[in-house]
């Protein structure tokens, strides 16, 4: 087998956070040298604490959790407890963690990493607002050329927003952060909402985690059928939207998804917009590629790994 990838992941779990976590907990392939967290669908000290309850579900309480940002860089934090519930996780009963909280500053972790690990060699891996990862980069430019790839979720075009018309939730959160990331120079992979969308979780891909007869099978379900409900009313599908593992997926097997390398700028001014990511899907601008945009997933492809991985747990 090929040499792990190293990658740190920034979160604010959420269900599908906690599923991506759970993707690359259970996956040798990564080498996880910490979990991030920062403020999002829920506070801060809600994100930190749910990252501990998943590594520990996993049970894999050595993975290092620090907490980061506990809000964003110049706007006041949006949450989504009406997605998530009140706790960022509900469905499953969790117990409260005993694994610690390291006590050092998320951002101070992420700069000391990319500067001790050889250059080229992390992966940051965002699943909520960028917060963390821009302030990083605002405090250390040195880290930029260090980063391998940064691998997000975030943005939407074709689709529009799912927190706005406009613009979808991580990226609405911290419009200023998104912008600080995407002009860094780092190369970015994005899943964007359109590629989100069509990974949803159907009543017979609920089931099959659920048929793990795991706990972590049985949580998982229990989190996913939660959380797609407010969504299954809002796009009237089957199933609501998997967002988050599909960072996680793209590091297992890139050969899932198909996208497009092109520009992508955030809207930070207009209120109306806010958050936007506009994407030069048809390189209609001369403005500089600077992010790969993926459009399309095997979806089937993307929940069997899903299935086969956790239930390794």
């Amino acid at each position: 087998m090929s040499a792990t990838r190293k990658i740190i992941i920034d979160t604010d779990p959420g269900q599908d956070d906690a599923v991506a976590i759970l993707l690359a907990l259970a996956s040798p392939e990564l080498d996880i040298l910490g979990i991030t967290a920062v403020a999002g669908n829920v506070p801060l000290k809600l994100t930190e604490k749910n990252a501990r309850k998943i590594c520990e579900l996993a049970g894999k309480p050595e993975t290092k959790v620090f907490a980061g940002a506990i809000r964003p860089l110049a706007r006041t934090l949006v949450t989504a407890e009406e997605v998530h519930g009140q706790s960022g996780l509900n469905g499953p009963e969790l117990p409260e963690p005993t694994m610690p909280l390291q006590a050092q500053y998320a951002v101070d972790f992420i700069v000391e990493t990319l500067m001790k690990e050889d250059s080229g060699t992390v992966t940051l891996c965002p699943l909520g607002p960028l917060t963390n990862i821009a302030l990083a980069l605002i405090r250390e430019p040195k880290i930029a050329p260090r980063i391998k790839e940064i691998v997000l979720m975030g943005g939407g075009f074709f689709e529009g927003g799912n927190v706005t018309p406009a613009a979808e939730f991580n990226i609405y959160v911290d419009p200023q952060a998104a912008d600080v990331v995407l002009r860094s120079g780092v190369p970015i992979v994005m899943m964007p909402l359109d590629v989100t969308h069509k990974a949803l979780t159907t009543g017979k891909r609920i089931a099959a985690f659920r048929d793990l007869g795991t706990k972590v099978g049985i949580a998982t379900a229990e989190m996913l059928e939660f959380f797609e409900r407010f969504d299954e009313e809002k796009y009237g599908t089957d199933g609501g939207p998997l967002h988050d593992p599909c960072v996680i997926a793209y590091l297992l097997k890139p050969e899932l998804f198909k996208g497009r390398h092109c520009n992508v700028t955030v809207e930070t001014a207009s209120e109306l917009t806010m958050g936007m990511t506009v994407v030069d899907w048809w390189g209609v601008t001369k403005r500089e590629k600077n992010a790969t945009v993926m459009r399309d997933i095997d979806h089937d492809g993307f929940f069997a790994l899903l299935v086969e991985r956790l239930g390794r747990l």
